[in-house]
């Protein structure tokens, strides 16, 4: 039994020696229709490492020819298959952008998208390259209207959205959290302007209110009777949108707080004058 398996493995090492050397063959020889043949034949064998090695070289090769769009295709699928995203998306816009008669020209169109959506970062990080990918998609959606990938493309553009709003919600809910609240009424104001159908809607309105109220608290006596009045402003805006909100007893207080300083201090003024 141990030499059978011996010799299964001495068979396997020896086969594996064979294929690397029939592989640096290839790499060497200068017969470039044989080595696009074998870079496919890689390709389709799912060895995307080797197919993109043979595929580099032949970019520079058939440059110019009516097989060079073929390459930038094959490249770009051989990187993807390695996770390279990055790269793959670089040369299916050079695709796009070199050879736009090409047949791949539409399929690259979404890939250029969907390369972006896989490398899309965290909500937490900067999301310039989730944006760059609604973006490619929702290109791929104009230029191909009736494509059978349009779907998918809506689909990926509404989960890229969402990481959008959830970003614009946390980076707004930081300031509120660190009791920033001058900052917080922008940063808030500025997410409900930017997704005012935001799942988080109801929370950063709310989170909007009680900055207003107590920066107006927290102010100085010469600036509390404006930001009160923002304050109840934002009371009235919230309780008509929201009027069975399980924040409404707080936002209350908040109300009644800010109607009886601004009432304190309509009559102070009256009775100076």
């Amino acid at each position: 039994m141990k030499m059978r398996f011996l010799g299964i493995g001495l068979l396997a090492i020896l086969f594996i020696a064979t294929s690397c050397g029939d592989y640096n063959k290839i790499v060497k020889s200068t017969d470039y229709d044989f080595k696009y043949k074998k870079a496919v034949e890689y390709y389709e064998d799912g060895e995307y490492v080797r197919s993109a090695t043979l595929f580099r070289e032949l970019v520079n090769i058939y440059r110019g020819t009516s097989r060079a769009d073929k390459i930038y295709y094959y490249y770009a699928k051989s990187m993807i298959g390695q996770k390279d995203y990055l790269m793959a998306s670089h040369y299916f816009k050079s695709l796009v952008k070199e050879f736009p008669t090409s047949e791949y020209v539409e399929e690259s169109q979404f890939m250029i998208g969907y390369c972006s959506y896989l490398i899309s970062p965290k909500p937490r990080l900067d999301q310039q390259v989730t944006q760059e990918a609604i973006d490619a998609l929702q290109l791929y959606i104009n230029l191909y209207p009736y494509n059978d990938r349009v779907e998918e493309a809506n689909r990926l553009i509404d989960e890229l959205v969402d990481k959008l709003v959830y970003k614009s919600y946390l980076s707004a809910k930081l300031y509120y959290d660190f009791e920033q609240y001058k900052a917080a009424v922008i940063a808030l104001g500025n997410s409900l302007e930017a997704y005012p159908d935001s799942r988080y809607r109801e929370e950063l309105k709310y989170m909007l209110l009680k900055s207003k109220y107590l920066l107006a608290t927290n102010s100085v006596s010469d600036k509390q009777d404006e930001r009160y009045t923002s304050a109840l402003d934002e009371y009235f805006s919230f309780v008509d949108e929201y009027p069975e909100s399980k924040y409404k007893k707080e936002v209350d207080k908040f109300y009644e707080r800010a109607s009886e300083v601004l009432n304190y201090q309509e009559e102070e003024d009256l009775n100076i004058n």
